[in-house]
């Protein structure tokens, strides 16, 4: 249907696309990845036309209707939402008032008591068969049914586009899409301003969709699910994989491997004919020799690959922090309304240390209002917050791009929240949310929306925090950094709340998931044990939730015998004092751990050469001081654990074993 073949496209001087070839065929699942940056939008852009490109072919099959979700919309148009995404139901209206034309001019034949010749009765049974067809008998249901599955419920209809956000613009353009029904589909991230059910919506149109599909997208389980080729889009190179994202995943680390196998080939080539010439370069009788030697040397230079540089490579840790309490966050009876909208009645809810939670649902149902209670950012109008003993809490949510200074270069800006050992990866840490070479040095003032919540992201992870509160922190991240982000998240200790609509991520990183739902008098909230994958599988088999909320296990709980109750919080008391002895040796390692490093420092001022060296001296000392403080936190934890668990020996021995 289009075939791209040589395209070449220069941007800033420097080359966006080298040579692109590309076949989209009438039935294509084409997933375009690569960094943010590398061109994939413009790459989009050019097929639509809406982009000039200086060399190369396009040809497209003579017809063909192309659809492009954009990823700017005009929101200044004051049409209603119903009547904007009926305009892209308009050749079905022109095709049905030529069908109304047609059967005026039969029954004026008829009326005239004149035959209605073969040719009209052809031209109305042609266009009445292209129009059923085209899905015009079901068109107004077709509307209504997609701007529902996209979550743009009958209460929006009659909005005008001026008032909504940029996210449900988004929506309103994509529902236009798939009612046009185009033969080629061009989607940039066409799920990121979707929640998750209007993402499994999606899905299940994109299954049964009659078209080529080429999308854009950092959602990999997208990818997963819908693309049958991925095409990489890498320094201006377009590489063809066939499969989903895990396909390409796997034959991309082959390809790797084969590169690096045979770069080490060539090494050893390189360095054979290296020492022939360093032996016998000086010698006349071995000149000729040596001369030849040279010149393999470039040769096999020039053949060697350069290793991708791959931001997988990169690993961020995060800083040490201190532990919390077995409890984390308790909510009890909390009240939240914003004017007549009851958000919050009653909510209930604990967080445990250790605890994972995703926040799903759909928008507007209160995903984002629940954490910012949780992190104190709002104040409830009822019923009270209490947070555990020792927790550290950090909040990330969009809101904090305001908090940027404006005036500090992005690589000022991070250092001024780095802890001192952090501070020499903080390039890699940039680098891996997409600030790389010059970018460090831009000031944040200028910085897009985007940019600015990457940067958000990255100061905070870097604060020792040991409850992190996250909302939405995918957004804006390619599927590299992702992948870096997740790492991280992976080896942190800490407590983590979160929003993400990005399921490859919760699988990775939940091990709860709190489901909350719009109701009558606030929002239902389910809580859910495992990660998303385990949610969706019971949910759908309507599977009673194992872990029930909060205030349900309270009224299970009291409804209990007593002597069934007591030997439950008997468990219960024995789990926690099993969790804190574990804590309680981890403390101990942490312990000697630093006490040895303290030691090796010692040592290493005893040098003379260090000792003459100020500037590592001054290094030293900066890390003693710091070695020792955090000494003196882990001592202070160990005395409280230890006080923890003598108080709960002290209470098991004295109280009854059965009910």
């Amino acid at each position: 249907m289009i075939r791209i073949s040589g395209l070449r496209k220069e941007f800033g001087g420097r080359t966006l696309l080298a040579d692109v070839d590309l076949h989209v065929r009438p039935d294509d699942r084409l997933g375009l990845v690569g960094r943010n940056g590398t061109g994939k939008t413009t790459l989009l852009r050019i097929l639509t036309g809406l982009e000039e490109y200086e060399a190369g072919r396009i040809v497209k099959r003579p017809g063909t209707a192309i659809g492009y979700l954009r990823q700017e919309i005009d929101p200044r148009s004051e049409v209603p939402i119903l009547v904007e995404a009926r305009s892209a139901l308009e050749p079905l209206r022109r095709m049905e008032q030529q069908l109304r034309e047609l059967e005026r001019e039969i029954a004026h034949h008829g009326e005239a008591g004149r035959s209605v010749s073969a040719a009209l009765a052809d031209r109305y049974d042609a266009l009445s068969s292209r129009f059923e067809r085209e899905g015009g008998l079901q068109s107004e249901a077709r509307l209504r049914a997609t701007l529902s599955g996209l979550g743009i419920g009958p209460d929006r209809w009659d909005q005008p586009l001026c008032t909504q956000s940029g996210g449900w613009l988004m929506r309103v353009e994509l529902a236009k899409l798939l009612l046009a029904r185009p033969e080629v589909l061009l989607l940039d991230e066409p799920t990121n301003h979707l929640d998750l059910p209007a993402i499994r919506w999606f899905e299940s149109v994109m299954a049964g969709y009659p078209g080529a599909v080429v999308a854009v997208s950092h959602d990999r389980t997208f990818l997963e699910r819908h693309a049958h080729r991925i095409a990489e889009l890498e320094e201006g190179r377009l590489t063809l994989y066939t499969g989903n994202y895990s396909a390409y995943l796997k034959q991309k680390g082959q390809i790797e491997r084969q590169r690096a196998a045979r770069n080490r080939n060539l090494d050893r080539k390189i360095r054979h004919a290296s020492g022939f010439v360093e032996r016998f370069g000086a010698k006349a009788s071995k000149a000729r020799q040596a001369q030849s030697r040279r010149k393999q040397i470039e040769r096999l230079e020039q053949e060697r690959e350069a290793p991708e540089q791959r931001v997988r490579g990169v690993r961020f840790r995060f800083p040490s922090a201190p532990r919390s309490g077995e409890l984390v966050l308790r909510l009890e009876g909390i009240e939240k309304s914003y004017g007549d909208l009851c958000v919050y009645r009653g909510l209930d809810l604990e967080v445990r240390r250790g605890d994972r939670i995703a926040l799903i649902g759909p928008n507007g149902a209160g995903k984002s209002t629940l954490l910012r209670l949780a992190s104190g950012w709002v104040e409830a109008d009822g019923g009270a917050r209490e947070l555990g003993h020792n927790v550290e809490l950090a909040f990330y949510a969009q809101h904090q791009l305001e908090a940027l200074n404006a005036g500090r270069t992005v690589l000022a800006e991070i250092e001024a929240d780095a802890p001192l050992e952090q501070i020499p990866k903080l390039r890699n840490l940039l680098g891996t949310f997409m600030f790389s070479g010059d970018d460090v040095q831009k000031r944040v003032a200028v910085l897009s929306g985007g940019e600015k919540a990457r940067l958000a992201l990255a100061r905070l992870l870097l604060r020792g925090a040991n409850f992190l509160v996250l909302d939405e922190p995918t957004n804006h991240l390619d599927l590299q950094a992702l992948e870096v982000l997740a790492d991280a998240l992976d080896e942190f200790r800490g407590t983590l709340l979160f929003i993400s609509h990005d399921r490859a991520f919760i699988n990775r990183i939940a091990n709860q998931v709190l489901e909350i739902e719009r109701g009558p008098e606030g929002a239902q909230v389910t809580r859910w044990s495992g990660n998303y994958d385990a949610y969706e599988l019971r949910s759908q088999a309507n599977e009673a939730p194992e872990t029930a909320p909060d205030r349900q296990k309270e009224r299970a709980r009291k409804r209990e015998r007593p002597g069934r109750r007591e030997a439950a919080e008997r468990r219960a008391r024995e789990r926690s004092l099993e969790r804190l002895r574990e804590c309680e040796s981890e403390l101990e390692e942490d312990i000697v751990s630093l006490e040895r490093g303290l030691e090796e420092l010692g040592l290493e001022t005893a040098d003379p050469a260090v000792a003459r060296d100020a500037d590592r001296m001054r290094a030293i000392q900066n890390q003693r001081r710091e070695r020792e403080a955090r000494l003196r936190q882990l001592y202070r934890e160990w005395e409280q654990t230890s006080a923890e668990i003598q108080g709960l020996e002290d209470l098991l021995e004295t109280e009854p074993t059965g009910p």
